[in-house]
């Protein structure tokens, strides 16, 4: 029986005035089905009744546990889900979610009419969506699909009930599981469909560009700027962009401007079905056509956009992506492109004799390079940056020409300095000199990788240097240095109470996540450990040293090299052996370095049993002997919550599996961090815990000897 608090609260007022008439409820007479009781008056009445409204049938932009998205067999009608305009204006904006009946699927749609995501048929076997792979965290969700005569619907539930979860069709286009995290106090991203943003159909409007690798995302083309100004300051693009100079069909003083567009969305373009165009002829009939838009020369194929087709005016979308096509958009130009011949001659003529130029130029160029035995960063890469160049005079006068009592530490590839550059800017100072063991590659791609990376908990990159064979890093200051120093250190480690400590792991956790996810680039970190966690003053943890990681494309998230480089006791079993890396092994290292947070012991060193030669193998024997707190650091006694330090332990111990199969992802990991420790999996055996499963043995190094360990393996694939 469901009865509103209104309903139950007439209840309350009219059961005295039954007491005594023909309306009464005897003591254990029953009331069923149909009957009902019926005050004196008429005017009330109790019993079994079907909900008049409940908000579960009318979601807005929410899908929470317990509620459905049904499609009603009986009257055709479906409950979706639609985004708000944008995150301050909760009116209906261009995004929904809806059931599928017919495929057993989810699509999201553009407008209520465009589909451009699908969550793939539900799997009853596996009880999933079959392309959205988070669903297989099992452990926190109840995923089910029902269908019977009456309706189908999909509805979910928490294995742990305290958990506040939600999911979410956002402004953006994306949909959104999220769950609430009491720690952080903030709504956690546990996953995100489509995972790129600019997957999202129509994300920038029209005349928008959508490039993943700028923010924002959404820009305009040449001579178009924002329809609205103010939605697009709320990231609300929709709206799209507009010519800066609406074009006049009497007033002929028009020309081109290239952009790309994405293959897929050439076909909005009607082709010209007339004699075989060139490429100048179809140009010339566009220009010459009143209402030719834009036109595109694809495949030895003429295709113009007219603008009395009004339906593909918002069609017309642009989209950087691995397959681009080129686009001429028409705009208009006070000299209505006269110039344009002339211009392109001069250019032709000025390119031929720049060309002889550079040639002999970059003849003595290349030599000189060849006999140093070293490369620079090409225009191109240096164009790509949004860092300033550093002179090198300018770093050694920062540096003190590099003296040792400004030399803050010896990372795997150089010693750090620290510099003060005028108006007493502080910075530290990364010194890669030819004799390192990170050469040109390695400085590029740190270079190159690092400056588009922008998240609290990632280091920052302020600038960089090159001279001869020097190259230089140039990285916001940490007063604090790195992480290894104070948890090694049985002096420094007071420092670093249970809620410091704790908050670190989630900093370092929160970071990987971007790196994985939410980054404009998916990235592979590859040699995280406790030396590579700098601290700010505030003791704030920030990735850095991202020479060896790597790039994966798209929805790629692995990949495999015939050259290994690490660091020994943070690296993945397959890592480690085969040569095999993937986010997965991301999370390997996280799971070290979270026991060493926990123990204050490095993970590889001499340890109480003796059948444990590393922290792992040593935190796994205290778990089967269901004494786990005895890892915890002796300095943590009096400040520690026992909950959270098993909570962490237990995710340690889950990042440490040696299948990577077993080990979640850094959402997965952030979800557990805050739930009660009976809603999580048991861990199995961890890597690395029987000798024999090694490759080979380890050498028993004095503890500072061992963090610095780096190794290098070539394998022939």
């Amino acid at each position: 029986m469901i009865l509103t608090l209104s309903q139950l609260f007439f209840c309350f007022l009219i059961i005295p005035h039954l007491s005594n008439g023909a309306d009464t409820l005897a003591i254990n007479q029953t009331l069923s089905g149909n009957q009902t009781l019926v005050s004196l008056d008429g005017n009330f009445e109790m019993g079994f009744f079907e909900p008049v409204w409940q908000s579960f049938d009318h979601p807005t932009h929410t899908f929470l546990p317990g509620g459905k998205l049904a499609y009603n067999k009986r009257t055709n009608r479906k409950q979706v889900l639609t985004s708000w305009k944008n995150r301050e204006d909760p009116g209906m904006g261009l995004f929904s979610l809806e059931l599928d009946p017919i495929g057993k699927q989810f699509l999201i749609k553009w407008n209520r009419s465009v589909e451009y995501w699908t969550s793939g048929n539900w799997s009853e076997k596996n009880e999933l969506f079959t392309l959205v792979p988070e669903m297989r965290l099992n452990y926190i969700y109840n995923f089910s699909y029902v269908s019977n005569e009456n309706e189908s619907y999909f509805t979910y539930s928490l294995y742990n009930p305290s958990i506040l979860s939600r999911l979410v069709i956002a402004d953006s286009g994306q949909i959104q599981q999220t769950s609430w995290l009491d720690s952080t106090r903030q709504w956690n991203l546990f996953w995100s469909q489509p995972r790129v943003f600019c997957e999202v159909y129509g994300v920038c409007g029209a005349f928008g560009v959508c490039n993943q690798q700028m923010l924002p995302f959404c820009s305009c083309l040449t001579d178009f700027e924002p329809r609205s100004l103010s939605d697009w300051n709320l990231n609300d693009f929709s709206g799209g962009c507009v010519r800066k100079t609406e074009l006049n069909c009497k007033i002929k003083k028009t020309k081109f401007v290239s952009s790309y567009v994405g293959a897929s969305f050439v076909s909005d373009f009607p082709e010209i079905e007339a004699l075989p165009l060139d490429e100048s002829d179809c140009r010339s009939v566009c220009l010459g056509y009143c209402i030719c838009n834009a036109y595109t020369f694809i495949s030895n194929k003429c295709h113009h956009w007219n603008i009395e087709s009004l339906d593909n005016i918002s069609l017309i979308l642009f989209s950087y992506n691995s397959n681009l096509e080129t686009i001429y958009i028409k705009v208009f130009t006070p000299d209505g492109g006269k110039n344009y011949t002339k211009v392109l001659v001069a250019g032709i003529v000025s390119g031929c004799l720049g060309l002889v130029f550079l040639c002999g130029i970059g003849g003595i160029y290349y030599r000189r390079m060849k006999s140093r035995g070293q490369g620079v960063l090409s225009e191109e890469d240096r164009k790509a940056l949004d860092v300033p160049f550093f002179e090198f005079k300018a770093i050694v006068s920062a540096t003190h020409n590099f003296s040792l009592a400004n030399k803050l530490g010896q990372g795997g590839f150089g010693p750090v300095y620290k510099g003060t550059f005028p108006g007493e800017i502080e910075m530290a100072v990364k010194r890669l000199s030819s004799q390192s063991g990170q050469g040109l590659k390695e400085f590029k791609n740190e270079v190159l990788l690092i400056a588009k990376l922008q998240h609290r908990n990632l280091i920052r990159l302020l600038g960089y240097g090159m001279k001869n064979h020097e190259m230089i890093l140039l990285y916001e200051y940490m007063p604090n240095k790195s992480l290894d120093r104070f948890i090694f250190d049985r002096t420094l480690c007071m420092h670093l109470d249970w809620a410091l400590r704790f908050d670190i792991i989630m900093g370092i956790a929160r970071g990987l996540l971007y790196l994985h996810q939410d980054s404009r680039l998916r990235i592979i970190h590859r040699d995280l450990k406790a030396s590579n966690v700098l601290l700010d003053k505030d003791l704030n943890p920030k990735i850095s040293d991202f020479g060896l990681a790597k790039i994966v494309k798209g929805k790629e998230g692995e990949g495999s090299l015939t050259r290994v480089v690490g660091t020994y006791g943070y690296m993945a079993p397959e890592y480690a052996l085969n040569g095999l890396f993937s986010v997965k092994s991301d999370v390997f290292s996280f799971g070290v370095v979270v026991l060493e947070i926990i123990s204050g012991k490095r993970n590889t060193g001499y340890y109480h049993n003796k059948e444990a030669f590393s922290l792992i193998s040593y935190a796994w024997a205290l778990w089967k002997e269901n004494k786990p707190l005895n890892l915890l650091d002796t300095t943590l006694a009096e400040s520690c919550n026992s909950i959270e330090v098993l909570r962490c332990l237990i995710v340690g111990l889950l990042c440490v599996q040696e299948d990577p199969q077993d080990r979640p992802t850094m959402t997965g990991v952030l979800a557990m961090l805050g739930m009660d420790i009976e809603s999580l999996p048991d861990p199995k055996e961890p890597a690395f815990v029987s000798k024999k499963r090694v490759h080979s043995s380890p050498s028993y190094a004095t503890e500072s000897e061992i963090n610095q360990l780096t190794i290098t393996q070539e394998e022939g694939r």
